[in-house]
C-alpha cells in the first residue's frame, strides 16, 4: 500500500517541549517524519512549526479526528493545529482583469501538473481571457463590476468560491479593490500579486510612481489581501534593475516576467502549506 502522506502546521506560544510532544504525537500514531520546520520568533514569543510525515497504513487515518486528538492532547501549549493531505491539490479560484501574462502561466503550470493547484474557475470583469480559459476546459465566470453592482457582483464571486469548494483566490492582475466585508471571510486564503516592491509604490500605476522618483530596482510583491490596500502579509517578492533609460511601458514590460515569477512561487508555497500567519508579516518554511 501506498504511503498516505501529510502536513502538519501548527502554531502556539513558545513553552519548551512542544516540538517533543507533537512529534512523539506523530510518532505514536506510526507516522515517519520527511521534512520538519520551526521558527521561534523572539518579539512575539510564538512558535510556528511545519511537520511533513508519511503513514504506511492509512485505513484508519482520518484527518479530522487526527486533528482534534492533536488539539486535545497539546492542549496545555494552547496550540492550533491543521492537518492536511499533502497530495490533494489546493481548490483554486482565479480572478483577472485585462493583463493576462500571470493567468498564462497560473494555467500552464497546472496543466503540466507542476503546481499544487486545481483551478475551479476563472473570474474575470473582462472578456479579453474568455477564449483561452474556456479552451483549457476552465469554467469563466464573466462577471463585470461598476460602483453601482460592486456588492451584488461580489456576492456572485465569493457564491462562486463557496459553491466549488475552493480554497484559495488568486488575484492575478486584478483590478478591483475587494470590500472589507468579502476580506474578512477569506483572510489567508486570497492572494495578491502587486507590480512593485512593497511597500513602496502602493495603488494604482506603480510603474507611473517608480519612473517619476528615478528608481534604480523595481519590484513585484505577492502577499495576502487584507483591508489595507496592498498591505498585507507578504509572502514573495523579487526585484529588476532598471536605470535612466526606462521609461513607465518598458518598466511594464519588463515586470511581466517577475510579476508571474513572484506570483508562482507565492501560489507554490501557499499552495504546500509552506506560509504560516504572524500578524502583518508571514513565515515561509
Amino acid at each position: 500500500m501506498k504511503a498516505k502522506k501529510i502536513i502538519l502546521q501548527f502554531i502556539c506560544p513558545d513553552i519548551p517541549g512542544v516540538l517533543a510532544s507533537a512529534t512523539q504525537f506523530l510518532f505514536n500514531r506510526g507516522a515517519f517524519m520527511t521534512e520538519a520546520s520551526s521558527f521561534s520568533d523572539p518579539d512575539t514569543k510564538k512558535f510556528f512549526s511545519r511537520i511533513a510525515f508519511e503513514k504506511e497504513d492509512s485505513s484508519d487515518f482520518n484527518l479530522d479526528i487526527l486533528e482534534a486528538e492533536f488539539q486535545k492532547e497539546l492542549n496545555k501549549f494552547k496550540i492550533e493545529g491543521r492537518f492536511y493531505d499533502a497530495e490533494k491539490p489546493c481548490k483554486t479560484i482565479i480572478a483577472v482583469s485585462e493583463e493576462g501574462h500571470c493567468l498564462n502561466d497560473l494555467i500552464h503550470r497546472w496543466k503540466i501538473e507542476s503546481l499544487p493547484i486545481d483551478i475551479q474557475a476563472v473570474i474575470s470583469n473582462h472578456k479579453v481571457s474568455k477564449d483561452l480559459v474556456e479552451w483549457n476546459k476552465i469554467p469563466f465566470h464573466y462577471l463585470p463590476v461598476t460602483s453601482d453592482t460592486k456588492q451584488d457582483q461580489e456576492k456572485m464571486f465569493k457564491n462562486v468560491y463557496l459553491d466549488t469548494g475552493s480554497e484559495l483566490i488568486i488575484l492575478a492582475r486584478y483590478m478591483q479593490i475587494l470590500s472589507s466585508e468579502f476580506i474578512k471571510d477569506i483572510e489567508g486564503q486570497c492572494i495578491n500579486i502587486h507590480h512593485s516592491f512593497l511597500p513602496g509604490f502602493k495603488g494604482a500605476k506603480p510603474y507611473h510612481q517608480a519612473h517619476e522618483r528615478g528608481v534604480k530596482i523595481i519590484g513585484a510583491t505577492a502577499h495576502y489581501v487584507t483591508e489595507g490596500l496592498d498591505e498585507g502579509p507578504i509572502i514573495e517578492q523579487d526585484i529588476l534593475r532598471v536605470d535612466h533609460n526606462a521609461s513607465p511601458k518598458s518598466m511594464q514590460e519588463s515586470g511581466y516576467d517577475i510579476e508571474s515569477t513572484v506570483l508562482l512561487r507565492a501560489v507554490r508555497m501557499h499552495s504546500e502549506r509552506r506560509v504560516l500567519l504572524n500578524g502583518l508579516k508571514t513565515i515561509v518554511f
